[in-house]
Parts: structure tokens; C-alpha cells; sequence
């Protein structure tokens, strides 16, 4: 009985190849077309590895978080889930096209359903159930993202902005924003550790009054 040709690259070799086109050029420069001509393949030739593009971008999203820290979980959950919040955004810092691939992913890898389970761990305190854990997990990732997301862009205000800013204050309509100003709103720099826990802090207390 004859046998095929042996596979000429590995699926592993695929999904580090876009991971670092990803890194590279972002999102949109991962195409089938583009993976194969990194690894030396022909286009058609990628699909003996990965069904199609949505599959190729649970498999990076996959072995990019293998490079997270597994964070300890020492029983309080505000630092647990902090700390874990932190790597996450750590992990998207160093592959900026993540937040922007996570939504809607099947997440069924073993390095995401890892951090899934240290999340779960760090909830168990709370005595909330299963669901609402979960729940709480995605909110929180949800949160990292568009955190990174504003950071990466530079979310600082031009000096257009700034101009338009003070004019609308000067006419008076704005008093409390320019109450926040001259109180230093304006100098005080963003802070995700600040941010990150007022956020973990409200969702998980809004979450047991609830239940």
C-alpha cells in the first residue's frame, strides 16, 4: 500500500509563523495566502494543517498564552484576580493584536483554559457559582483588552483636543469637568493597577449582592 508525501511542516510551525506576522504587522496582515508564503508552503497546501483562518486564530491565540506566567493563587481574591489581570495585560502588551482576536474565539485550548481555571481558583472565595464566575472572568478580560487597546493607540489627548477642551470650559457650561481639572485631573496619570482593582473589586461585590 502506498502512503502520501509526509506533511512538509508542522501545524506548530504554522501557528508560529502567524503569531509573528501578527506581532509583526498586526491582525489583518494574517491571511492563508501570507502564512504559506512564510513557512514556504503552497496556499492550498496550509489547509492539510488548519481547516481555515478562524481555526488558525484559536490555535495563536492558544500558544500565545502559553508565554503567560501562571500566576499564584494565594485566597484573596482581589489580589488573585489582579494579579491575574495583570498578566493578561502583559501578555497583550507583547502580542498587540490580542485584544482584537479574543472575541467570539473558541477557547478551548489547554494555556487558555489554564488561565480559566486560576481565575476560577482565585473567585472560590467569594462562594459565587459556576456561571457567575465565568461570567466575571470574561468581564475582567473584557476590561484588560480595551485597557490595552487605549494604551496602545496613546490614548492622549492632542493639543487640538486640549484647545477645544479649555474653550468649552471657559464658557461655563461645564462645571463640574472644570471642577476635575483644577483639581489635577488633568495631571494624573493612568493607573492599571488603580483601575484593575476598582473595576475587580466593583464587579465581584455587584456580583454577590446580586446573588
Amino acid at each position: 500500500m502506498t502512503r502520501g508525501r509526509p506533511p512538509a511542516h508542522t501545524r506548530d510551525q504554522v501557528v508560529e509563523a502567524a503569531i509573528r506576522v501578527a506581532d509583526a504587522e498586526g491582525l489583518a496582515a494574517v491571511t492563508i495566502r501570507r502564512i504559506a508564503t512564510e513557512i514556504g508552503a503552497g496556499a492550498m497546501s496550509l489547509y492539510t494543517y488548519v481547516p481555515d483562518k478562524d481555526r488558525l486564530l484559536d490555535l495563536m491565540v492558544d500558544r500565545a498564552g502559553a508565554s503567560m506566567p501562571a500566576v499564584p493563587i494565594s485566597g484573596d481574591w482581589r489580589a488573585d484576580l489582579l494579579a491575574l489581570a495583570g498578566a493578561q495585560r502583559s501578555l497583550m502588551l507583547a502580542h498587540p493584536w490580542l485584544p482584537a482576536a479574543l472575541p467570539n474565539r473558541r477557547l478551548t485550548g489547554t494555556h487558555m483554559l489554564g488561565y480559566l481555571e486560576r481565575g476560577l481558583a482565585a473567585l472560590a472565595p467569594t462562594g459565587l457559582d459556576g456561571p457567575t464566575k465565568m461570567e466575571l472572568i470574561a468581564l475582567i478580560t473584557g476590561f484588560v483588552a480595551s485597557y490595552v487597546t487605549n494604551e496602545l493607540a496613546g490614548a492622549t489627548p492632542t493639543a487640538e483636543q486640549v484647545t477645544l477642551i479649555t474653550s468649552a470650559i471657559a464658557t461655563g457650561g461645564f462645571p463640574h469637568l472644570a471642577a476635575a481639572l483644577a483639581e489635577g485631573g488633568e495631571r494624573r496619570e493612568p493607573s492599571f493597577e488603580r483601575i484593575a482593582s476598582w473595576t475587580i473589586a466593583g464587579l465581584v461585590e455587584q456580583a454577590s449582592r446580586a446573588g
